[in-house]
């Protein structure tokens, strides 16, 4: 039996931390490493309850520096953003996991860390029903950027600038060219929302019949898939709209290809999601995401490559990241 085993993987500090927040009768019987955690170490652990059953936890433990600012911050954001979700009569139409216990400056654990429930589903990264998970997803986000915070997050933080841009080799140098200029104008005005700051497939849970756990793609692709939660909260923020459809846009632009990035900003707006007024001002937002990913494509492709997608190169999405980013300065207005 390899159950103390597995459970031996979570440190020592950690383990003691989550055993503290379990109810009286409860011990962790296993622990699982959790694809796709491409800012933090994720572990399921499976918790075996005072009569008999079992239940799921998960633990996000910050044990590297990240992009995205201090371990600390982001797991305050993500407690007061589990909070907010998964809150008494809150109806956000959000399916989020909800709060155990957080510990943002490792006062008990080795590393900053967060324990949270386990959602079902799973993140579905294939081509195969796509055009079926498409307006799912669409309207997902239109209900999380309908969330009113009784408490708001922290404005979005642009950690892009015109000066930080890698335009790749090869690329459409005009059109990157035109695209970074467009970064040195002040940013447009907007109408703020609660955002979840890195909505893409890779974040969203789809269920799936037990029976197709090998078929995932069909599974998800077929006409009874739904969303079963949205994981991953630790940016979330408050800004335009606009930002959190142009990243999830960009992402399904370098899975699936330039033309679904395009399609998700449509499918937003067919479920009833406002952009930015102007042509101009949408078009802002929708390329800084694209440059933001020209500094790590390496670090965007690895999370799917390691979740099966291994023929997402780093020049392959190197080469759809300059397509789209084309694409977005070809459109009409």
């Amino acid at each position: 039996m390899t159950n103390h085993e597995e459970a031996a993987t979570v440190r020592p500090l950690t383990l003691a931390w989550v055993r503290r927040h379990l109810a009286a009768g409860e011990r962790i019987v296993g622990a699982e490493a959790l694809l796709g955690g491409a800012t933090a170490e994720m572990r399921r652990l499976t918790i075996g309850t005072r009569g008999g059953g079992i239940r799921h936890l998960v633990l996000r433990s910050f044990v590297d520096p990240t992009r995205q600012g201090p371990a600390e911050d982001l797991l305050h954001r993500e407690a007061d953003a589990l909070t907010t979700l998964t809150g008494t009569g809150t109806g956000t139409g959000v399916s989020a996991p909800g709060l155990v216990a957080v510990d943002p400056a490792a006062a008990h654990c080795e590393y900053p860390s967060l324990l949270m429930t386990h959602l079902p589903g799973r993140a579905v990264l294939a081509d195969e029903g796509l055009e079926t998970r498409l307006p799912l997803l669409a309207r997902q986000l239109v209900a999380v950027h309908a969330v009113r915070p009784a408490v708001r997050p922290r404005e979005y933080v642009a950690l892009t600038t015109a000066d930080t841009v890698v335009t790749p080799e090869g690329a459409d140098a005009a059109a990157w060219a035109a695209a970074i200029d467009l970064l040195r104008a002040p940013a447009p005005r907007y109408e703020g929302r609660f955002l979840h700051r890195d909505f893409q497939p890779g974040n969203v849970l789809f269920d799936l019949p037990p029976d197709d756990r090998a078929g995932a793609a069909s599974a998800a692709g077929a006409a009874g898939a739904r969303i079963t939660g949205v994981v991953d909260w630790a940016a979330a923020s408050w800004g335009p709209a606009d930002l959190d459809v142009a990243h999830c846009s960009t992402n399904l632009a370098l899975l699936h290809g330039p033309a679904w990035g395009l399609r998700f900003t449509e499918a937003y707006q067919e479920a009833g999601g406002l952009l930015a007024g102007t042509a101009d001002e949408r078009l802002y937002w929708q390329v800084r995401v694209p440059l933001a990913f020209s500094e790590e494509v390496q670090w965007v492709a690895q999370p799917w490559q390691e979740a099966g997608r291994t023929e997402l190169t780093t020049r392959v999405v190197t080469e759809r990241l300059d397509a789209y980013l084309t694409s977005l300065m070809d459109a009409p207005g």
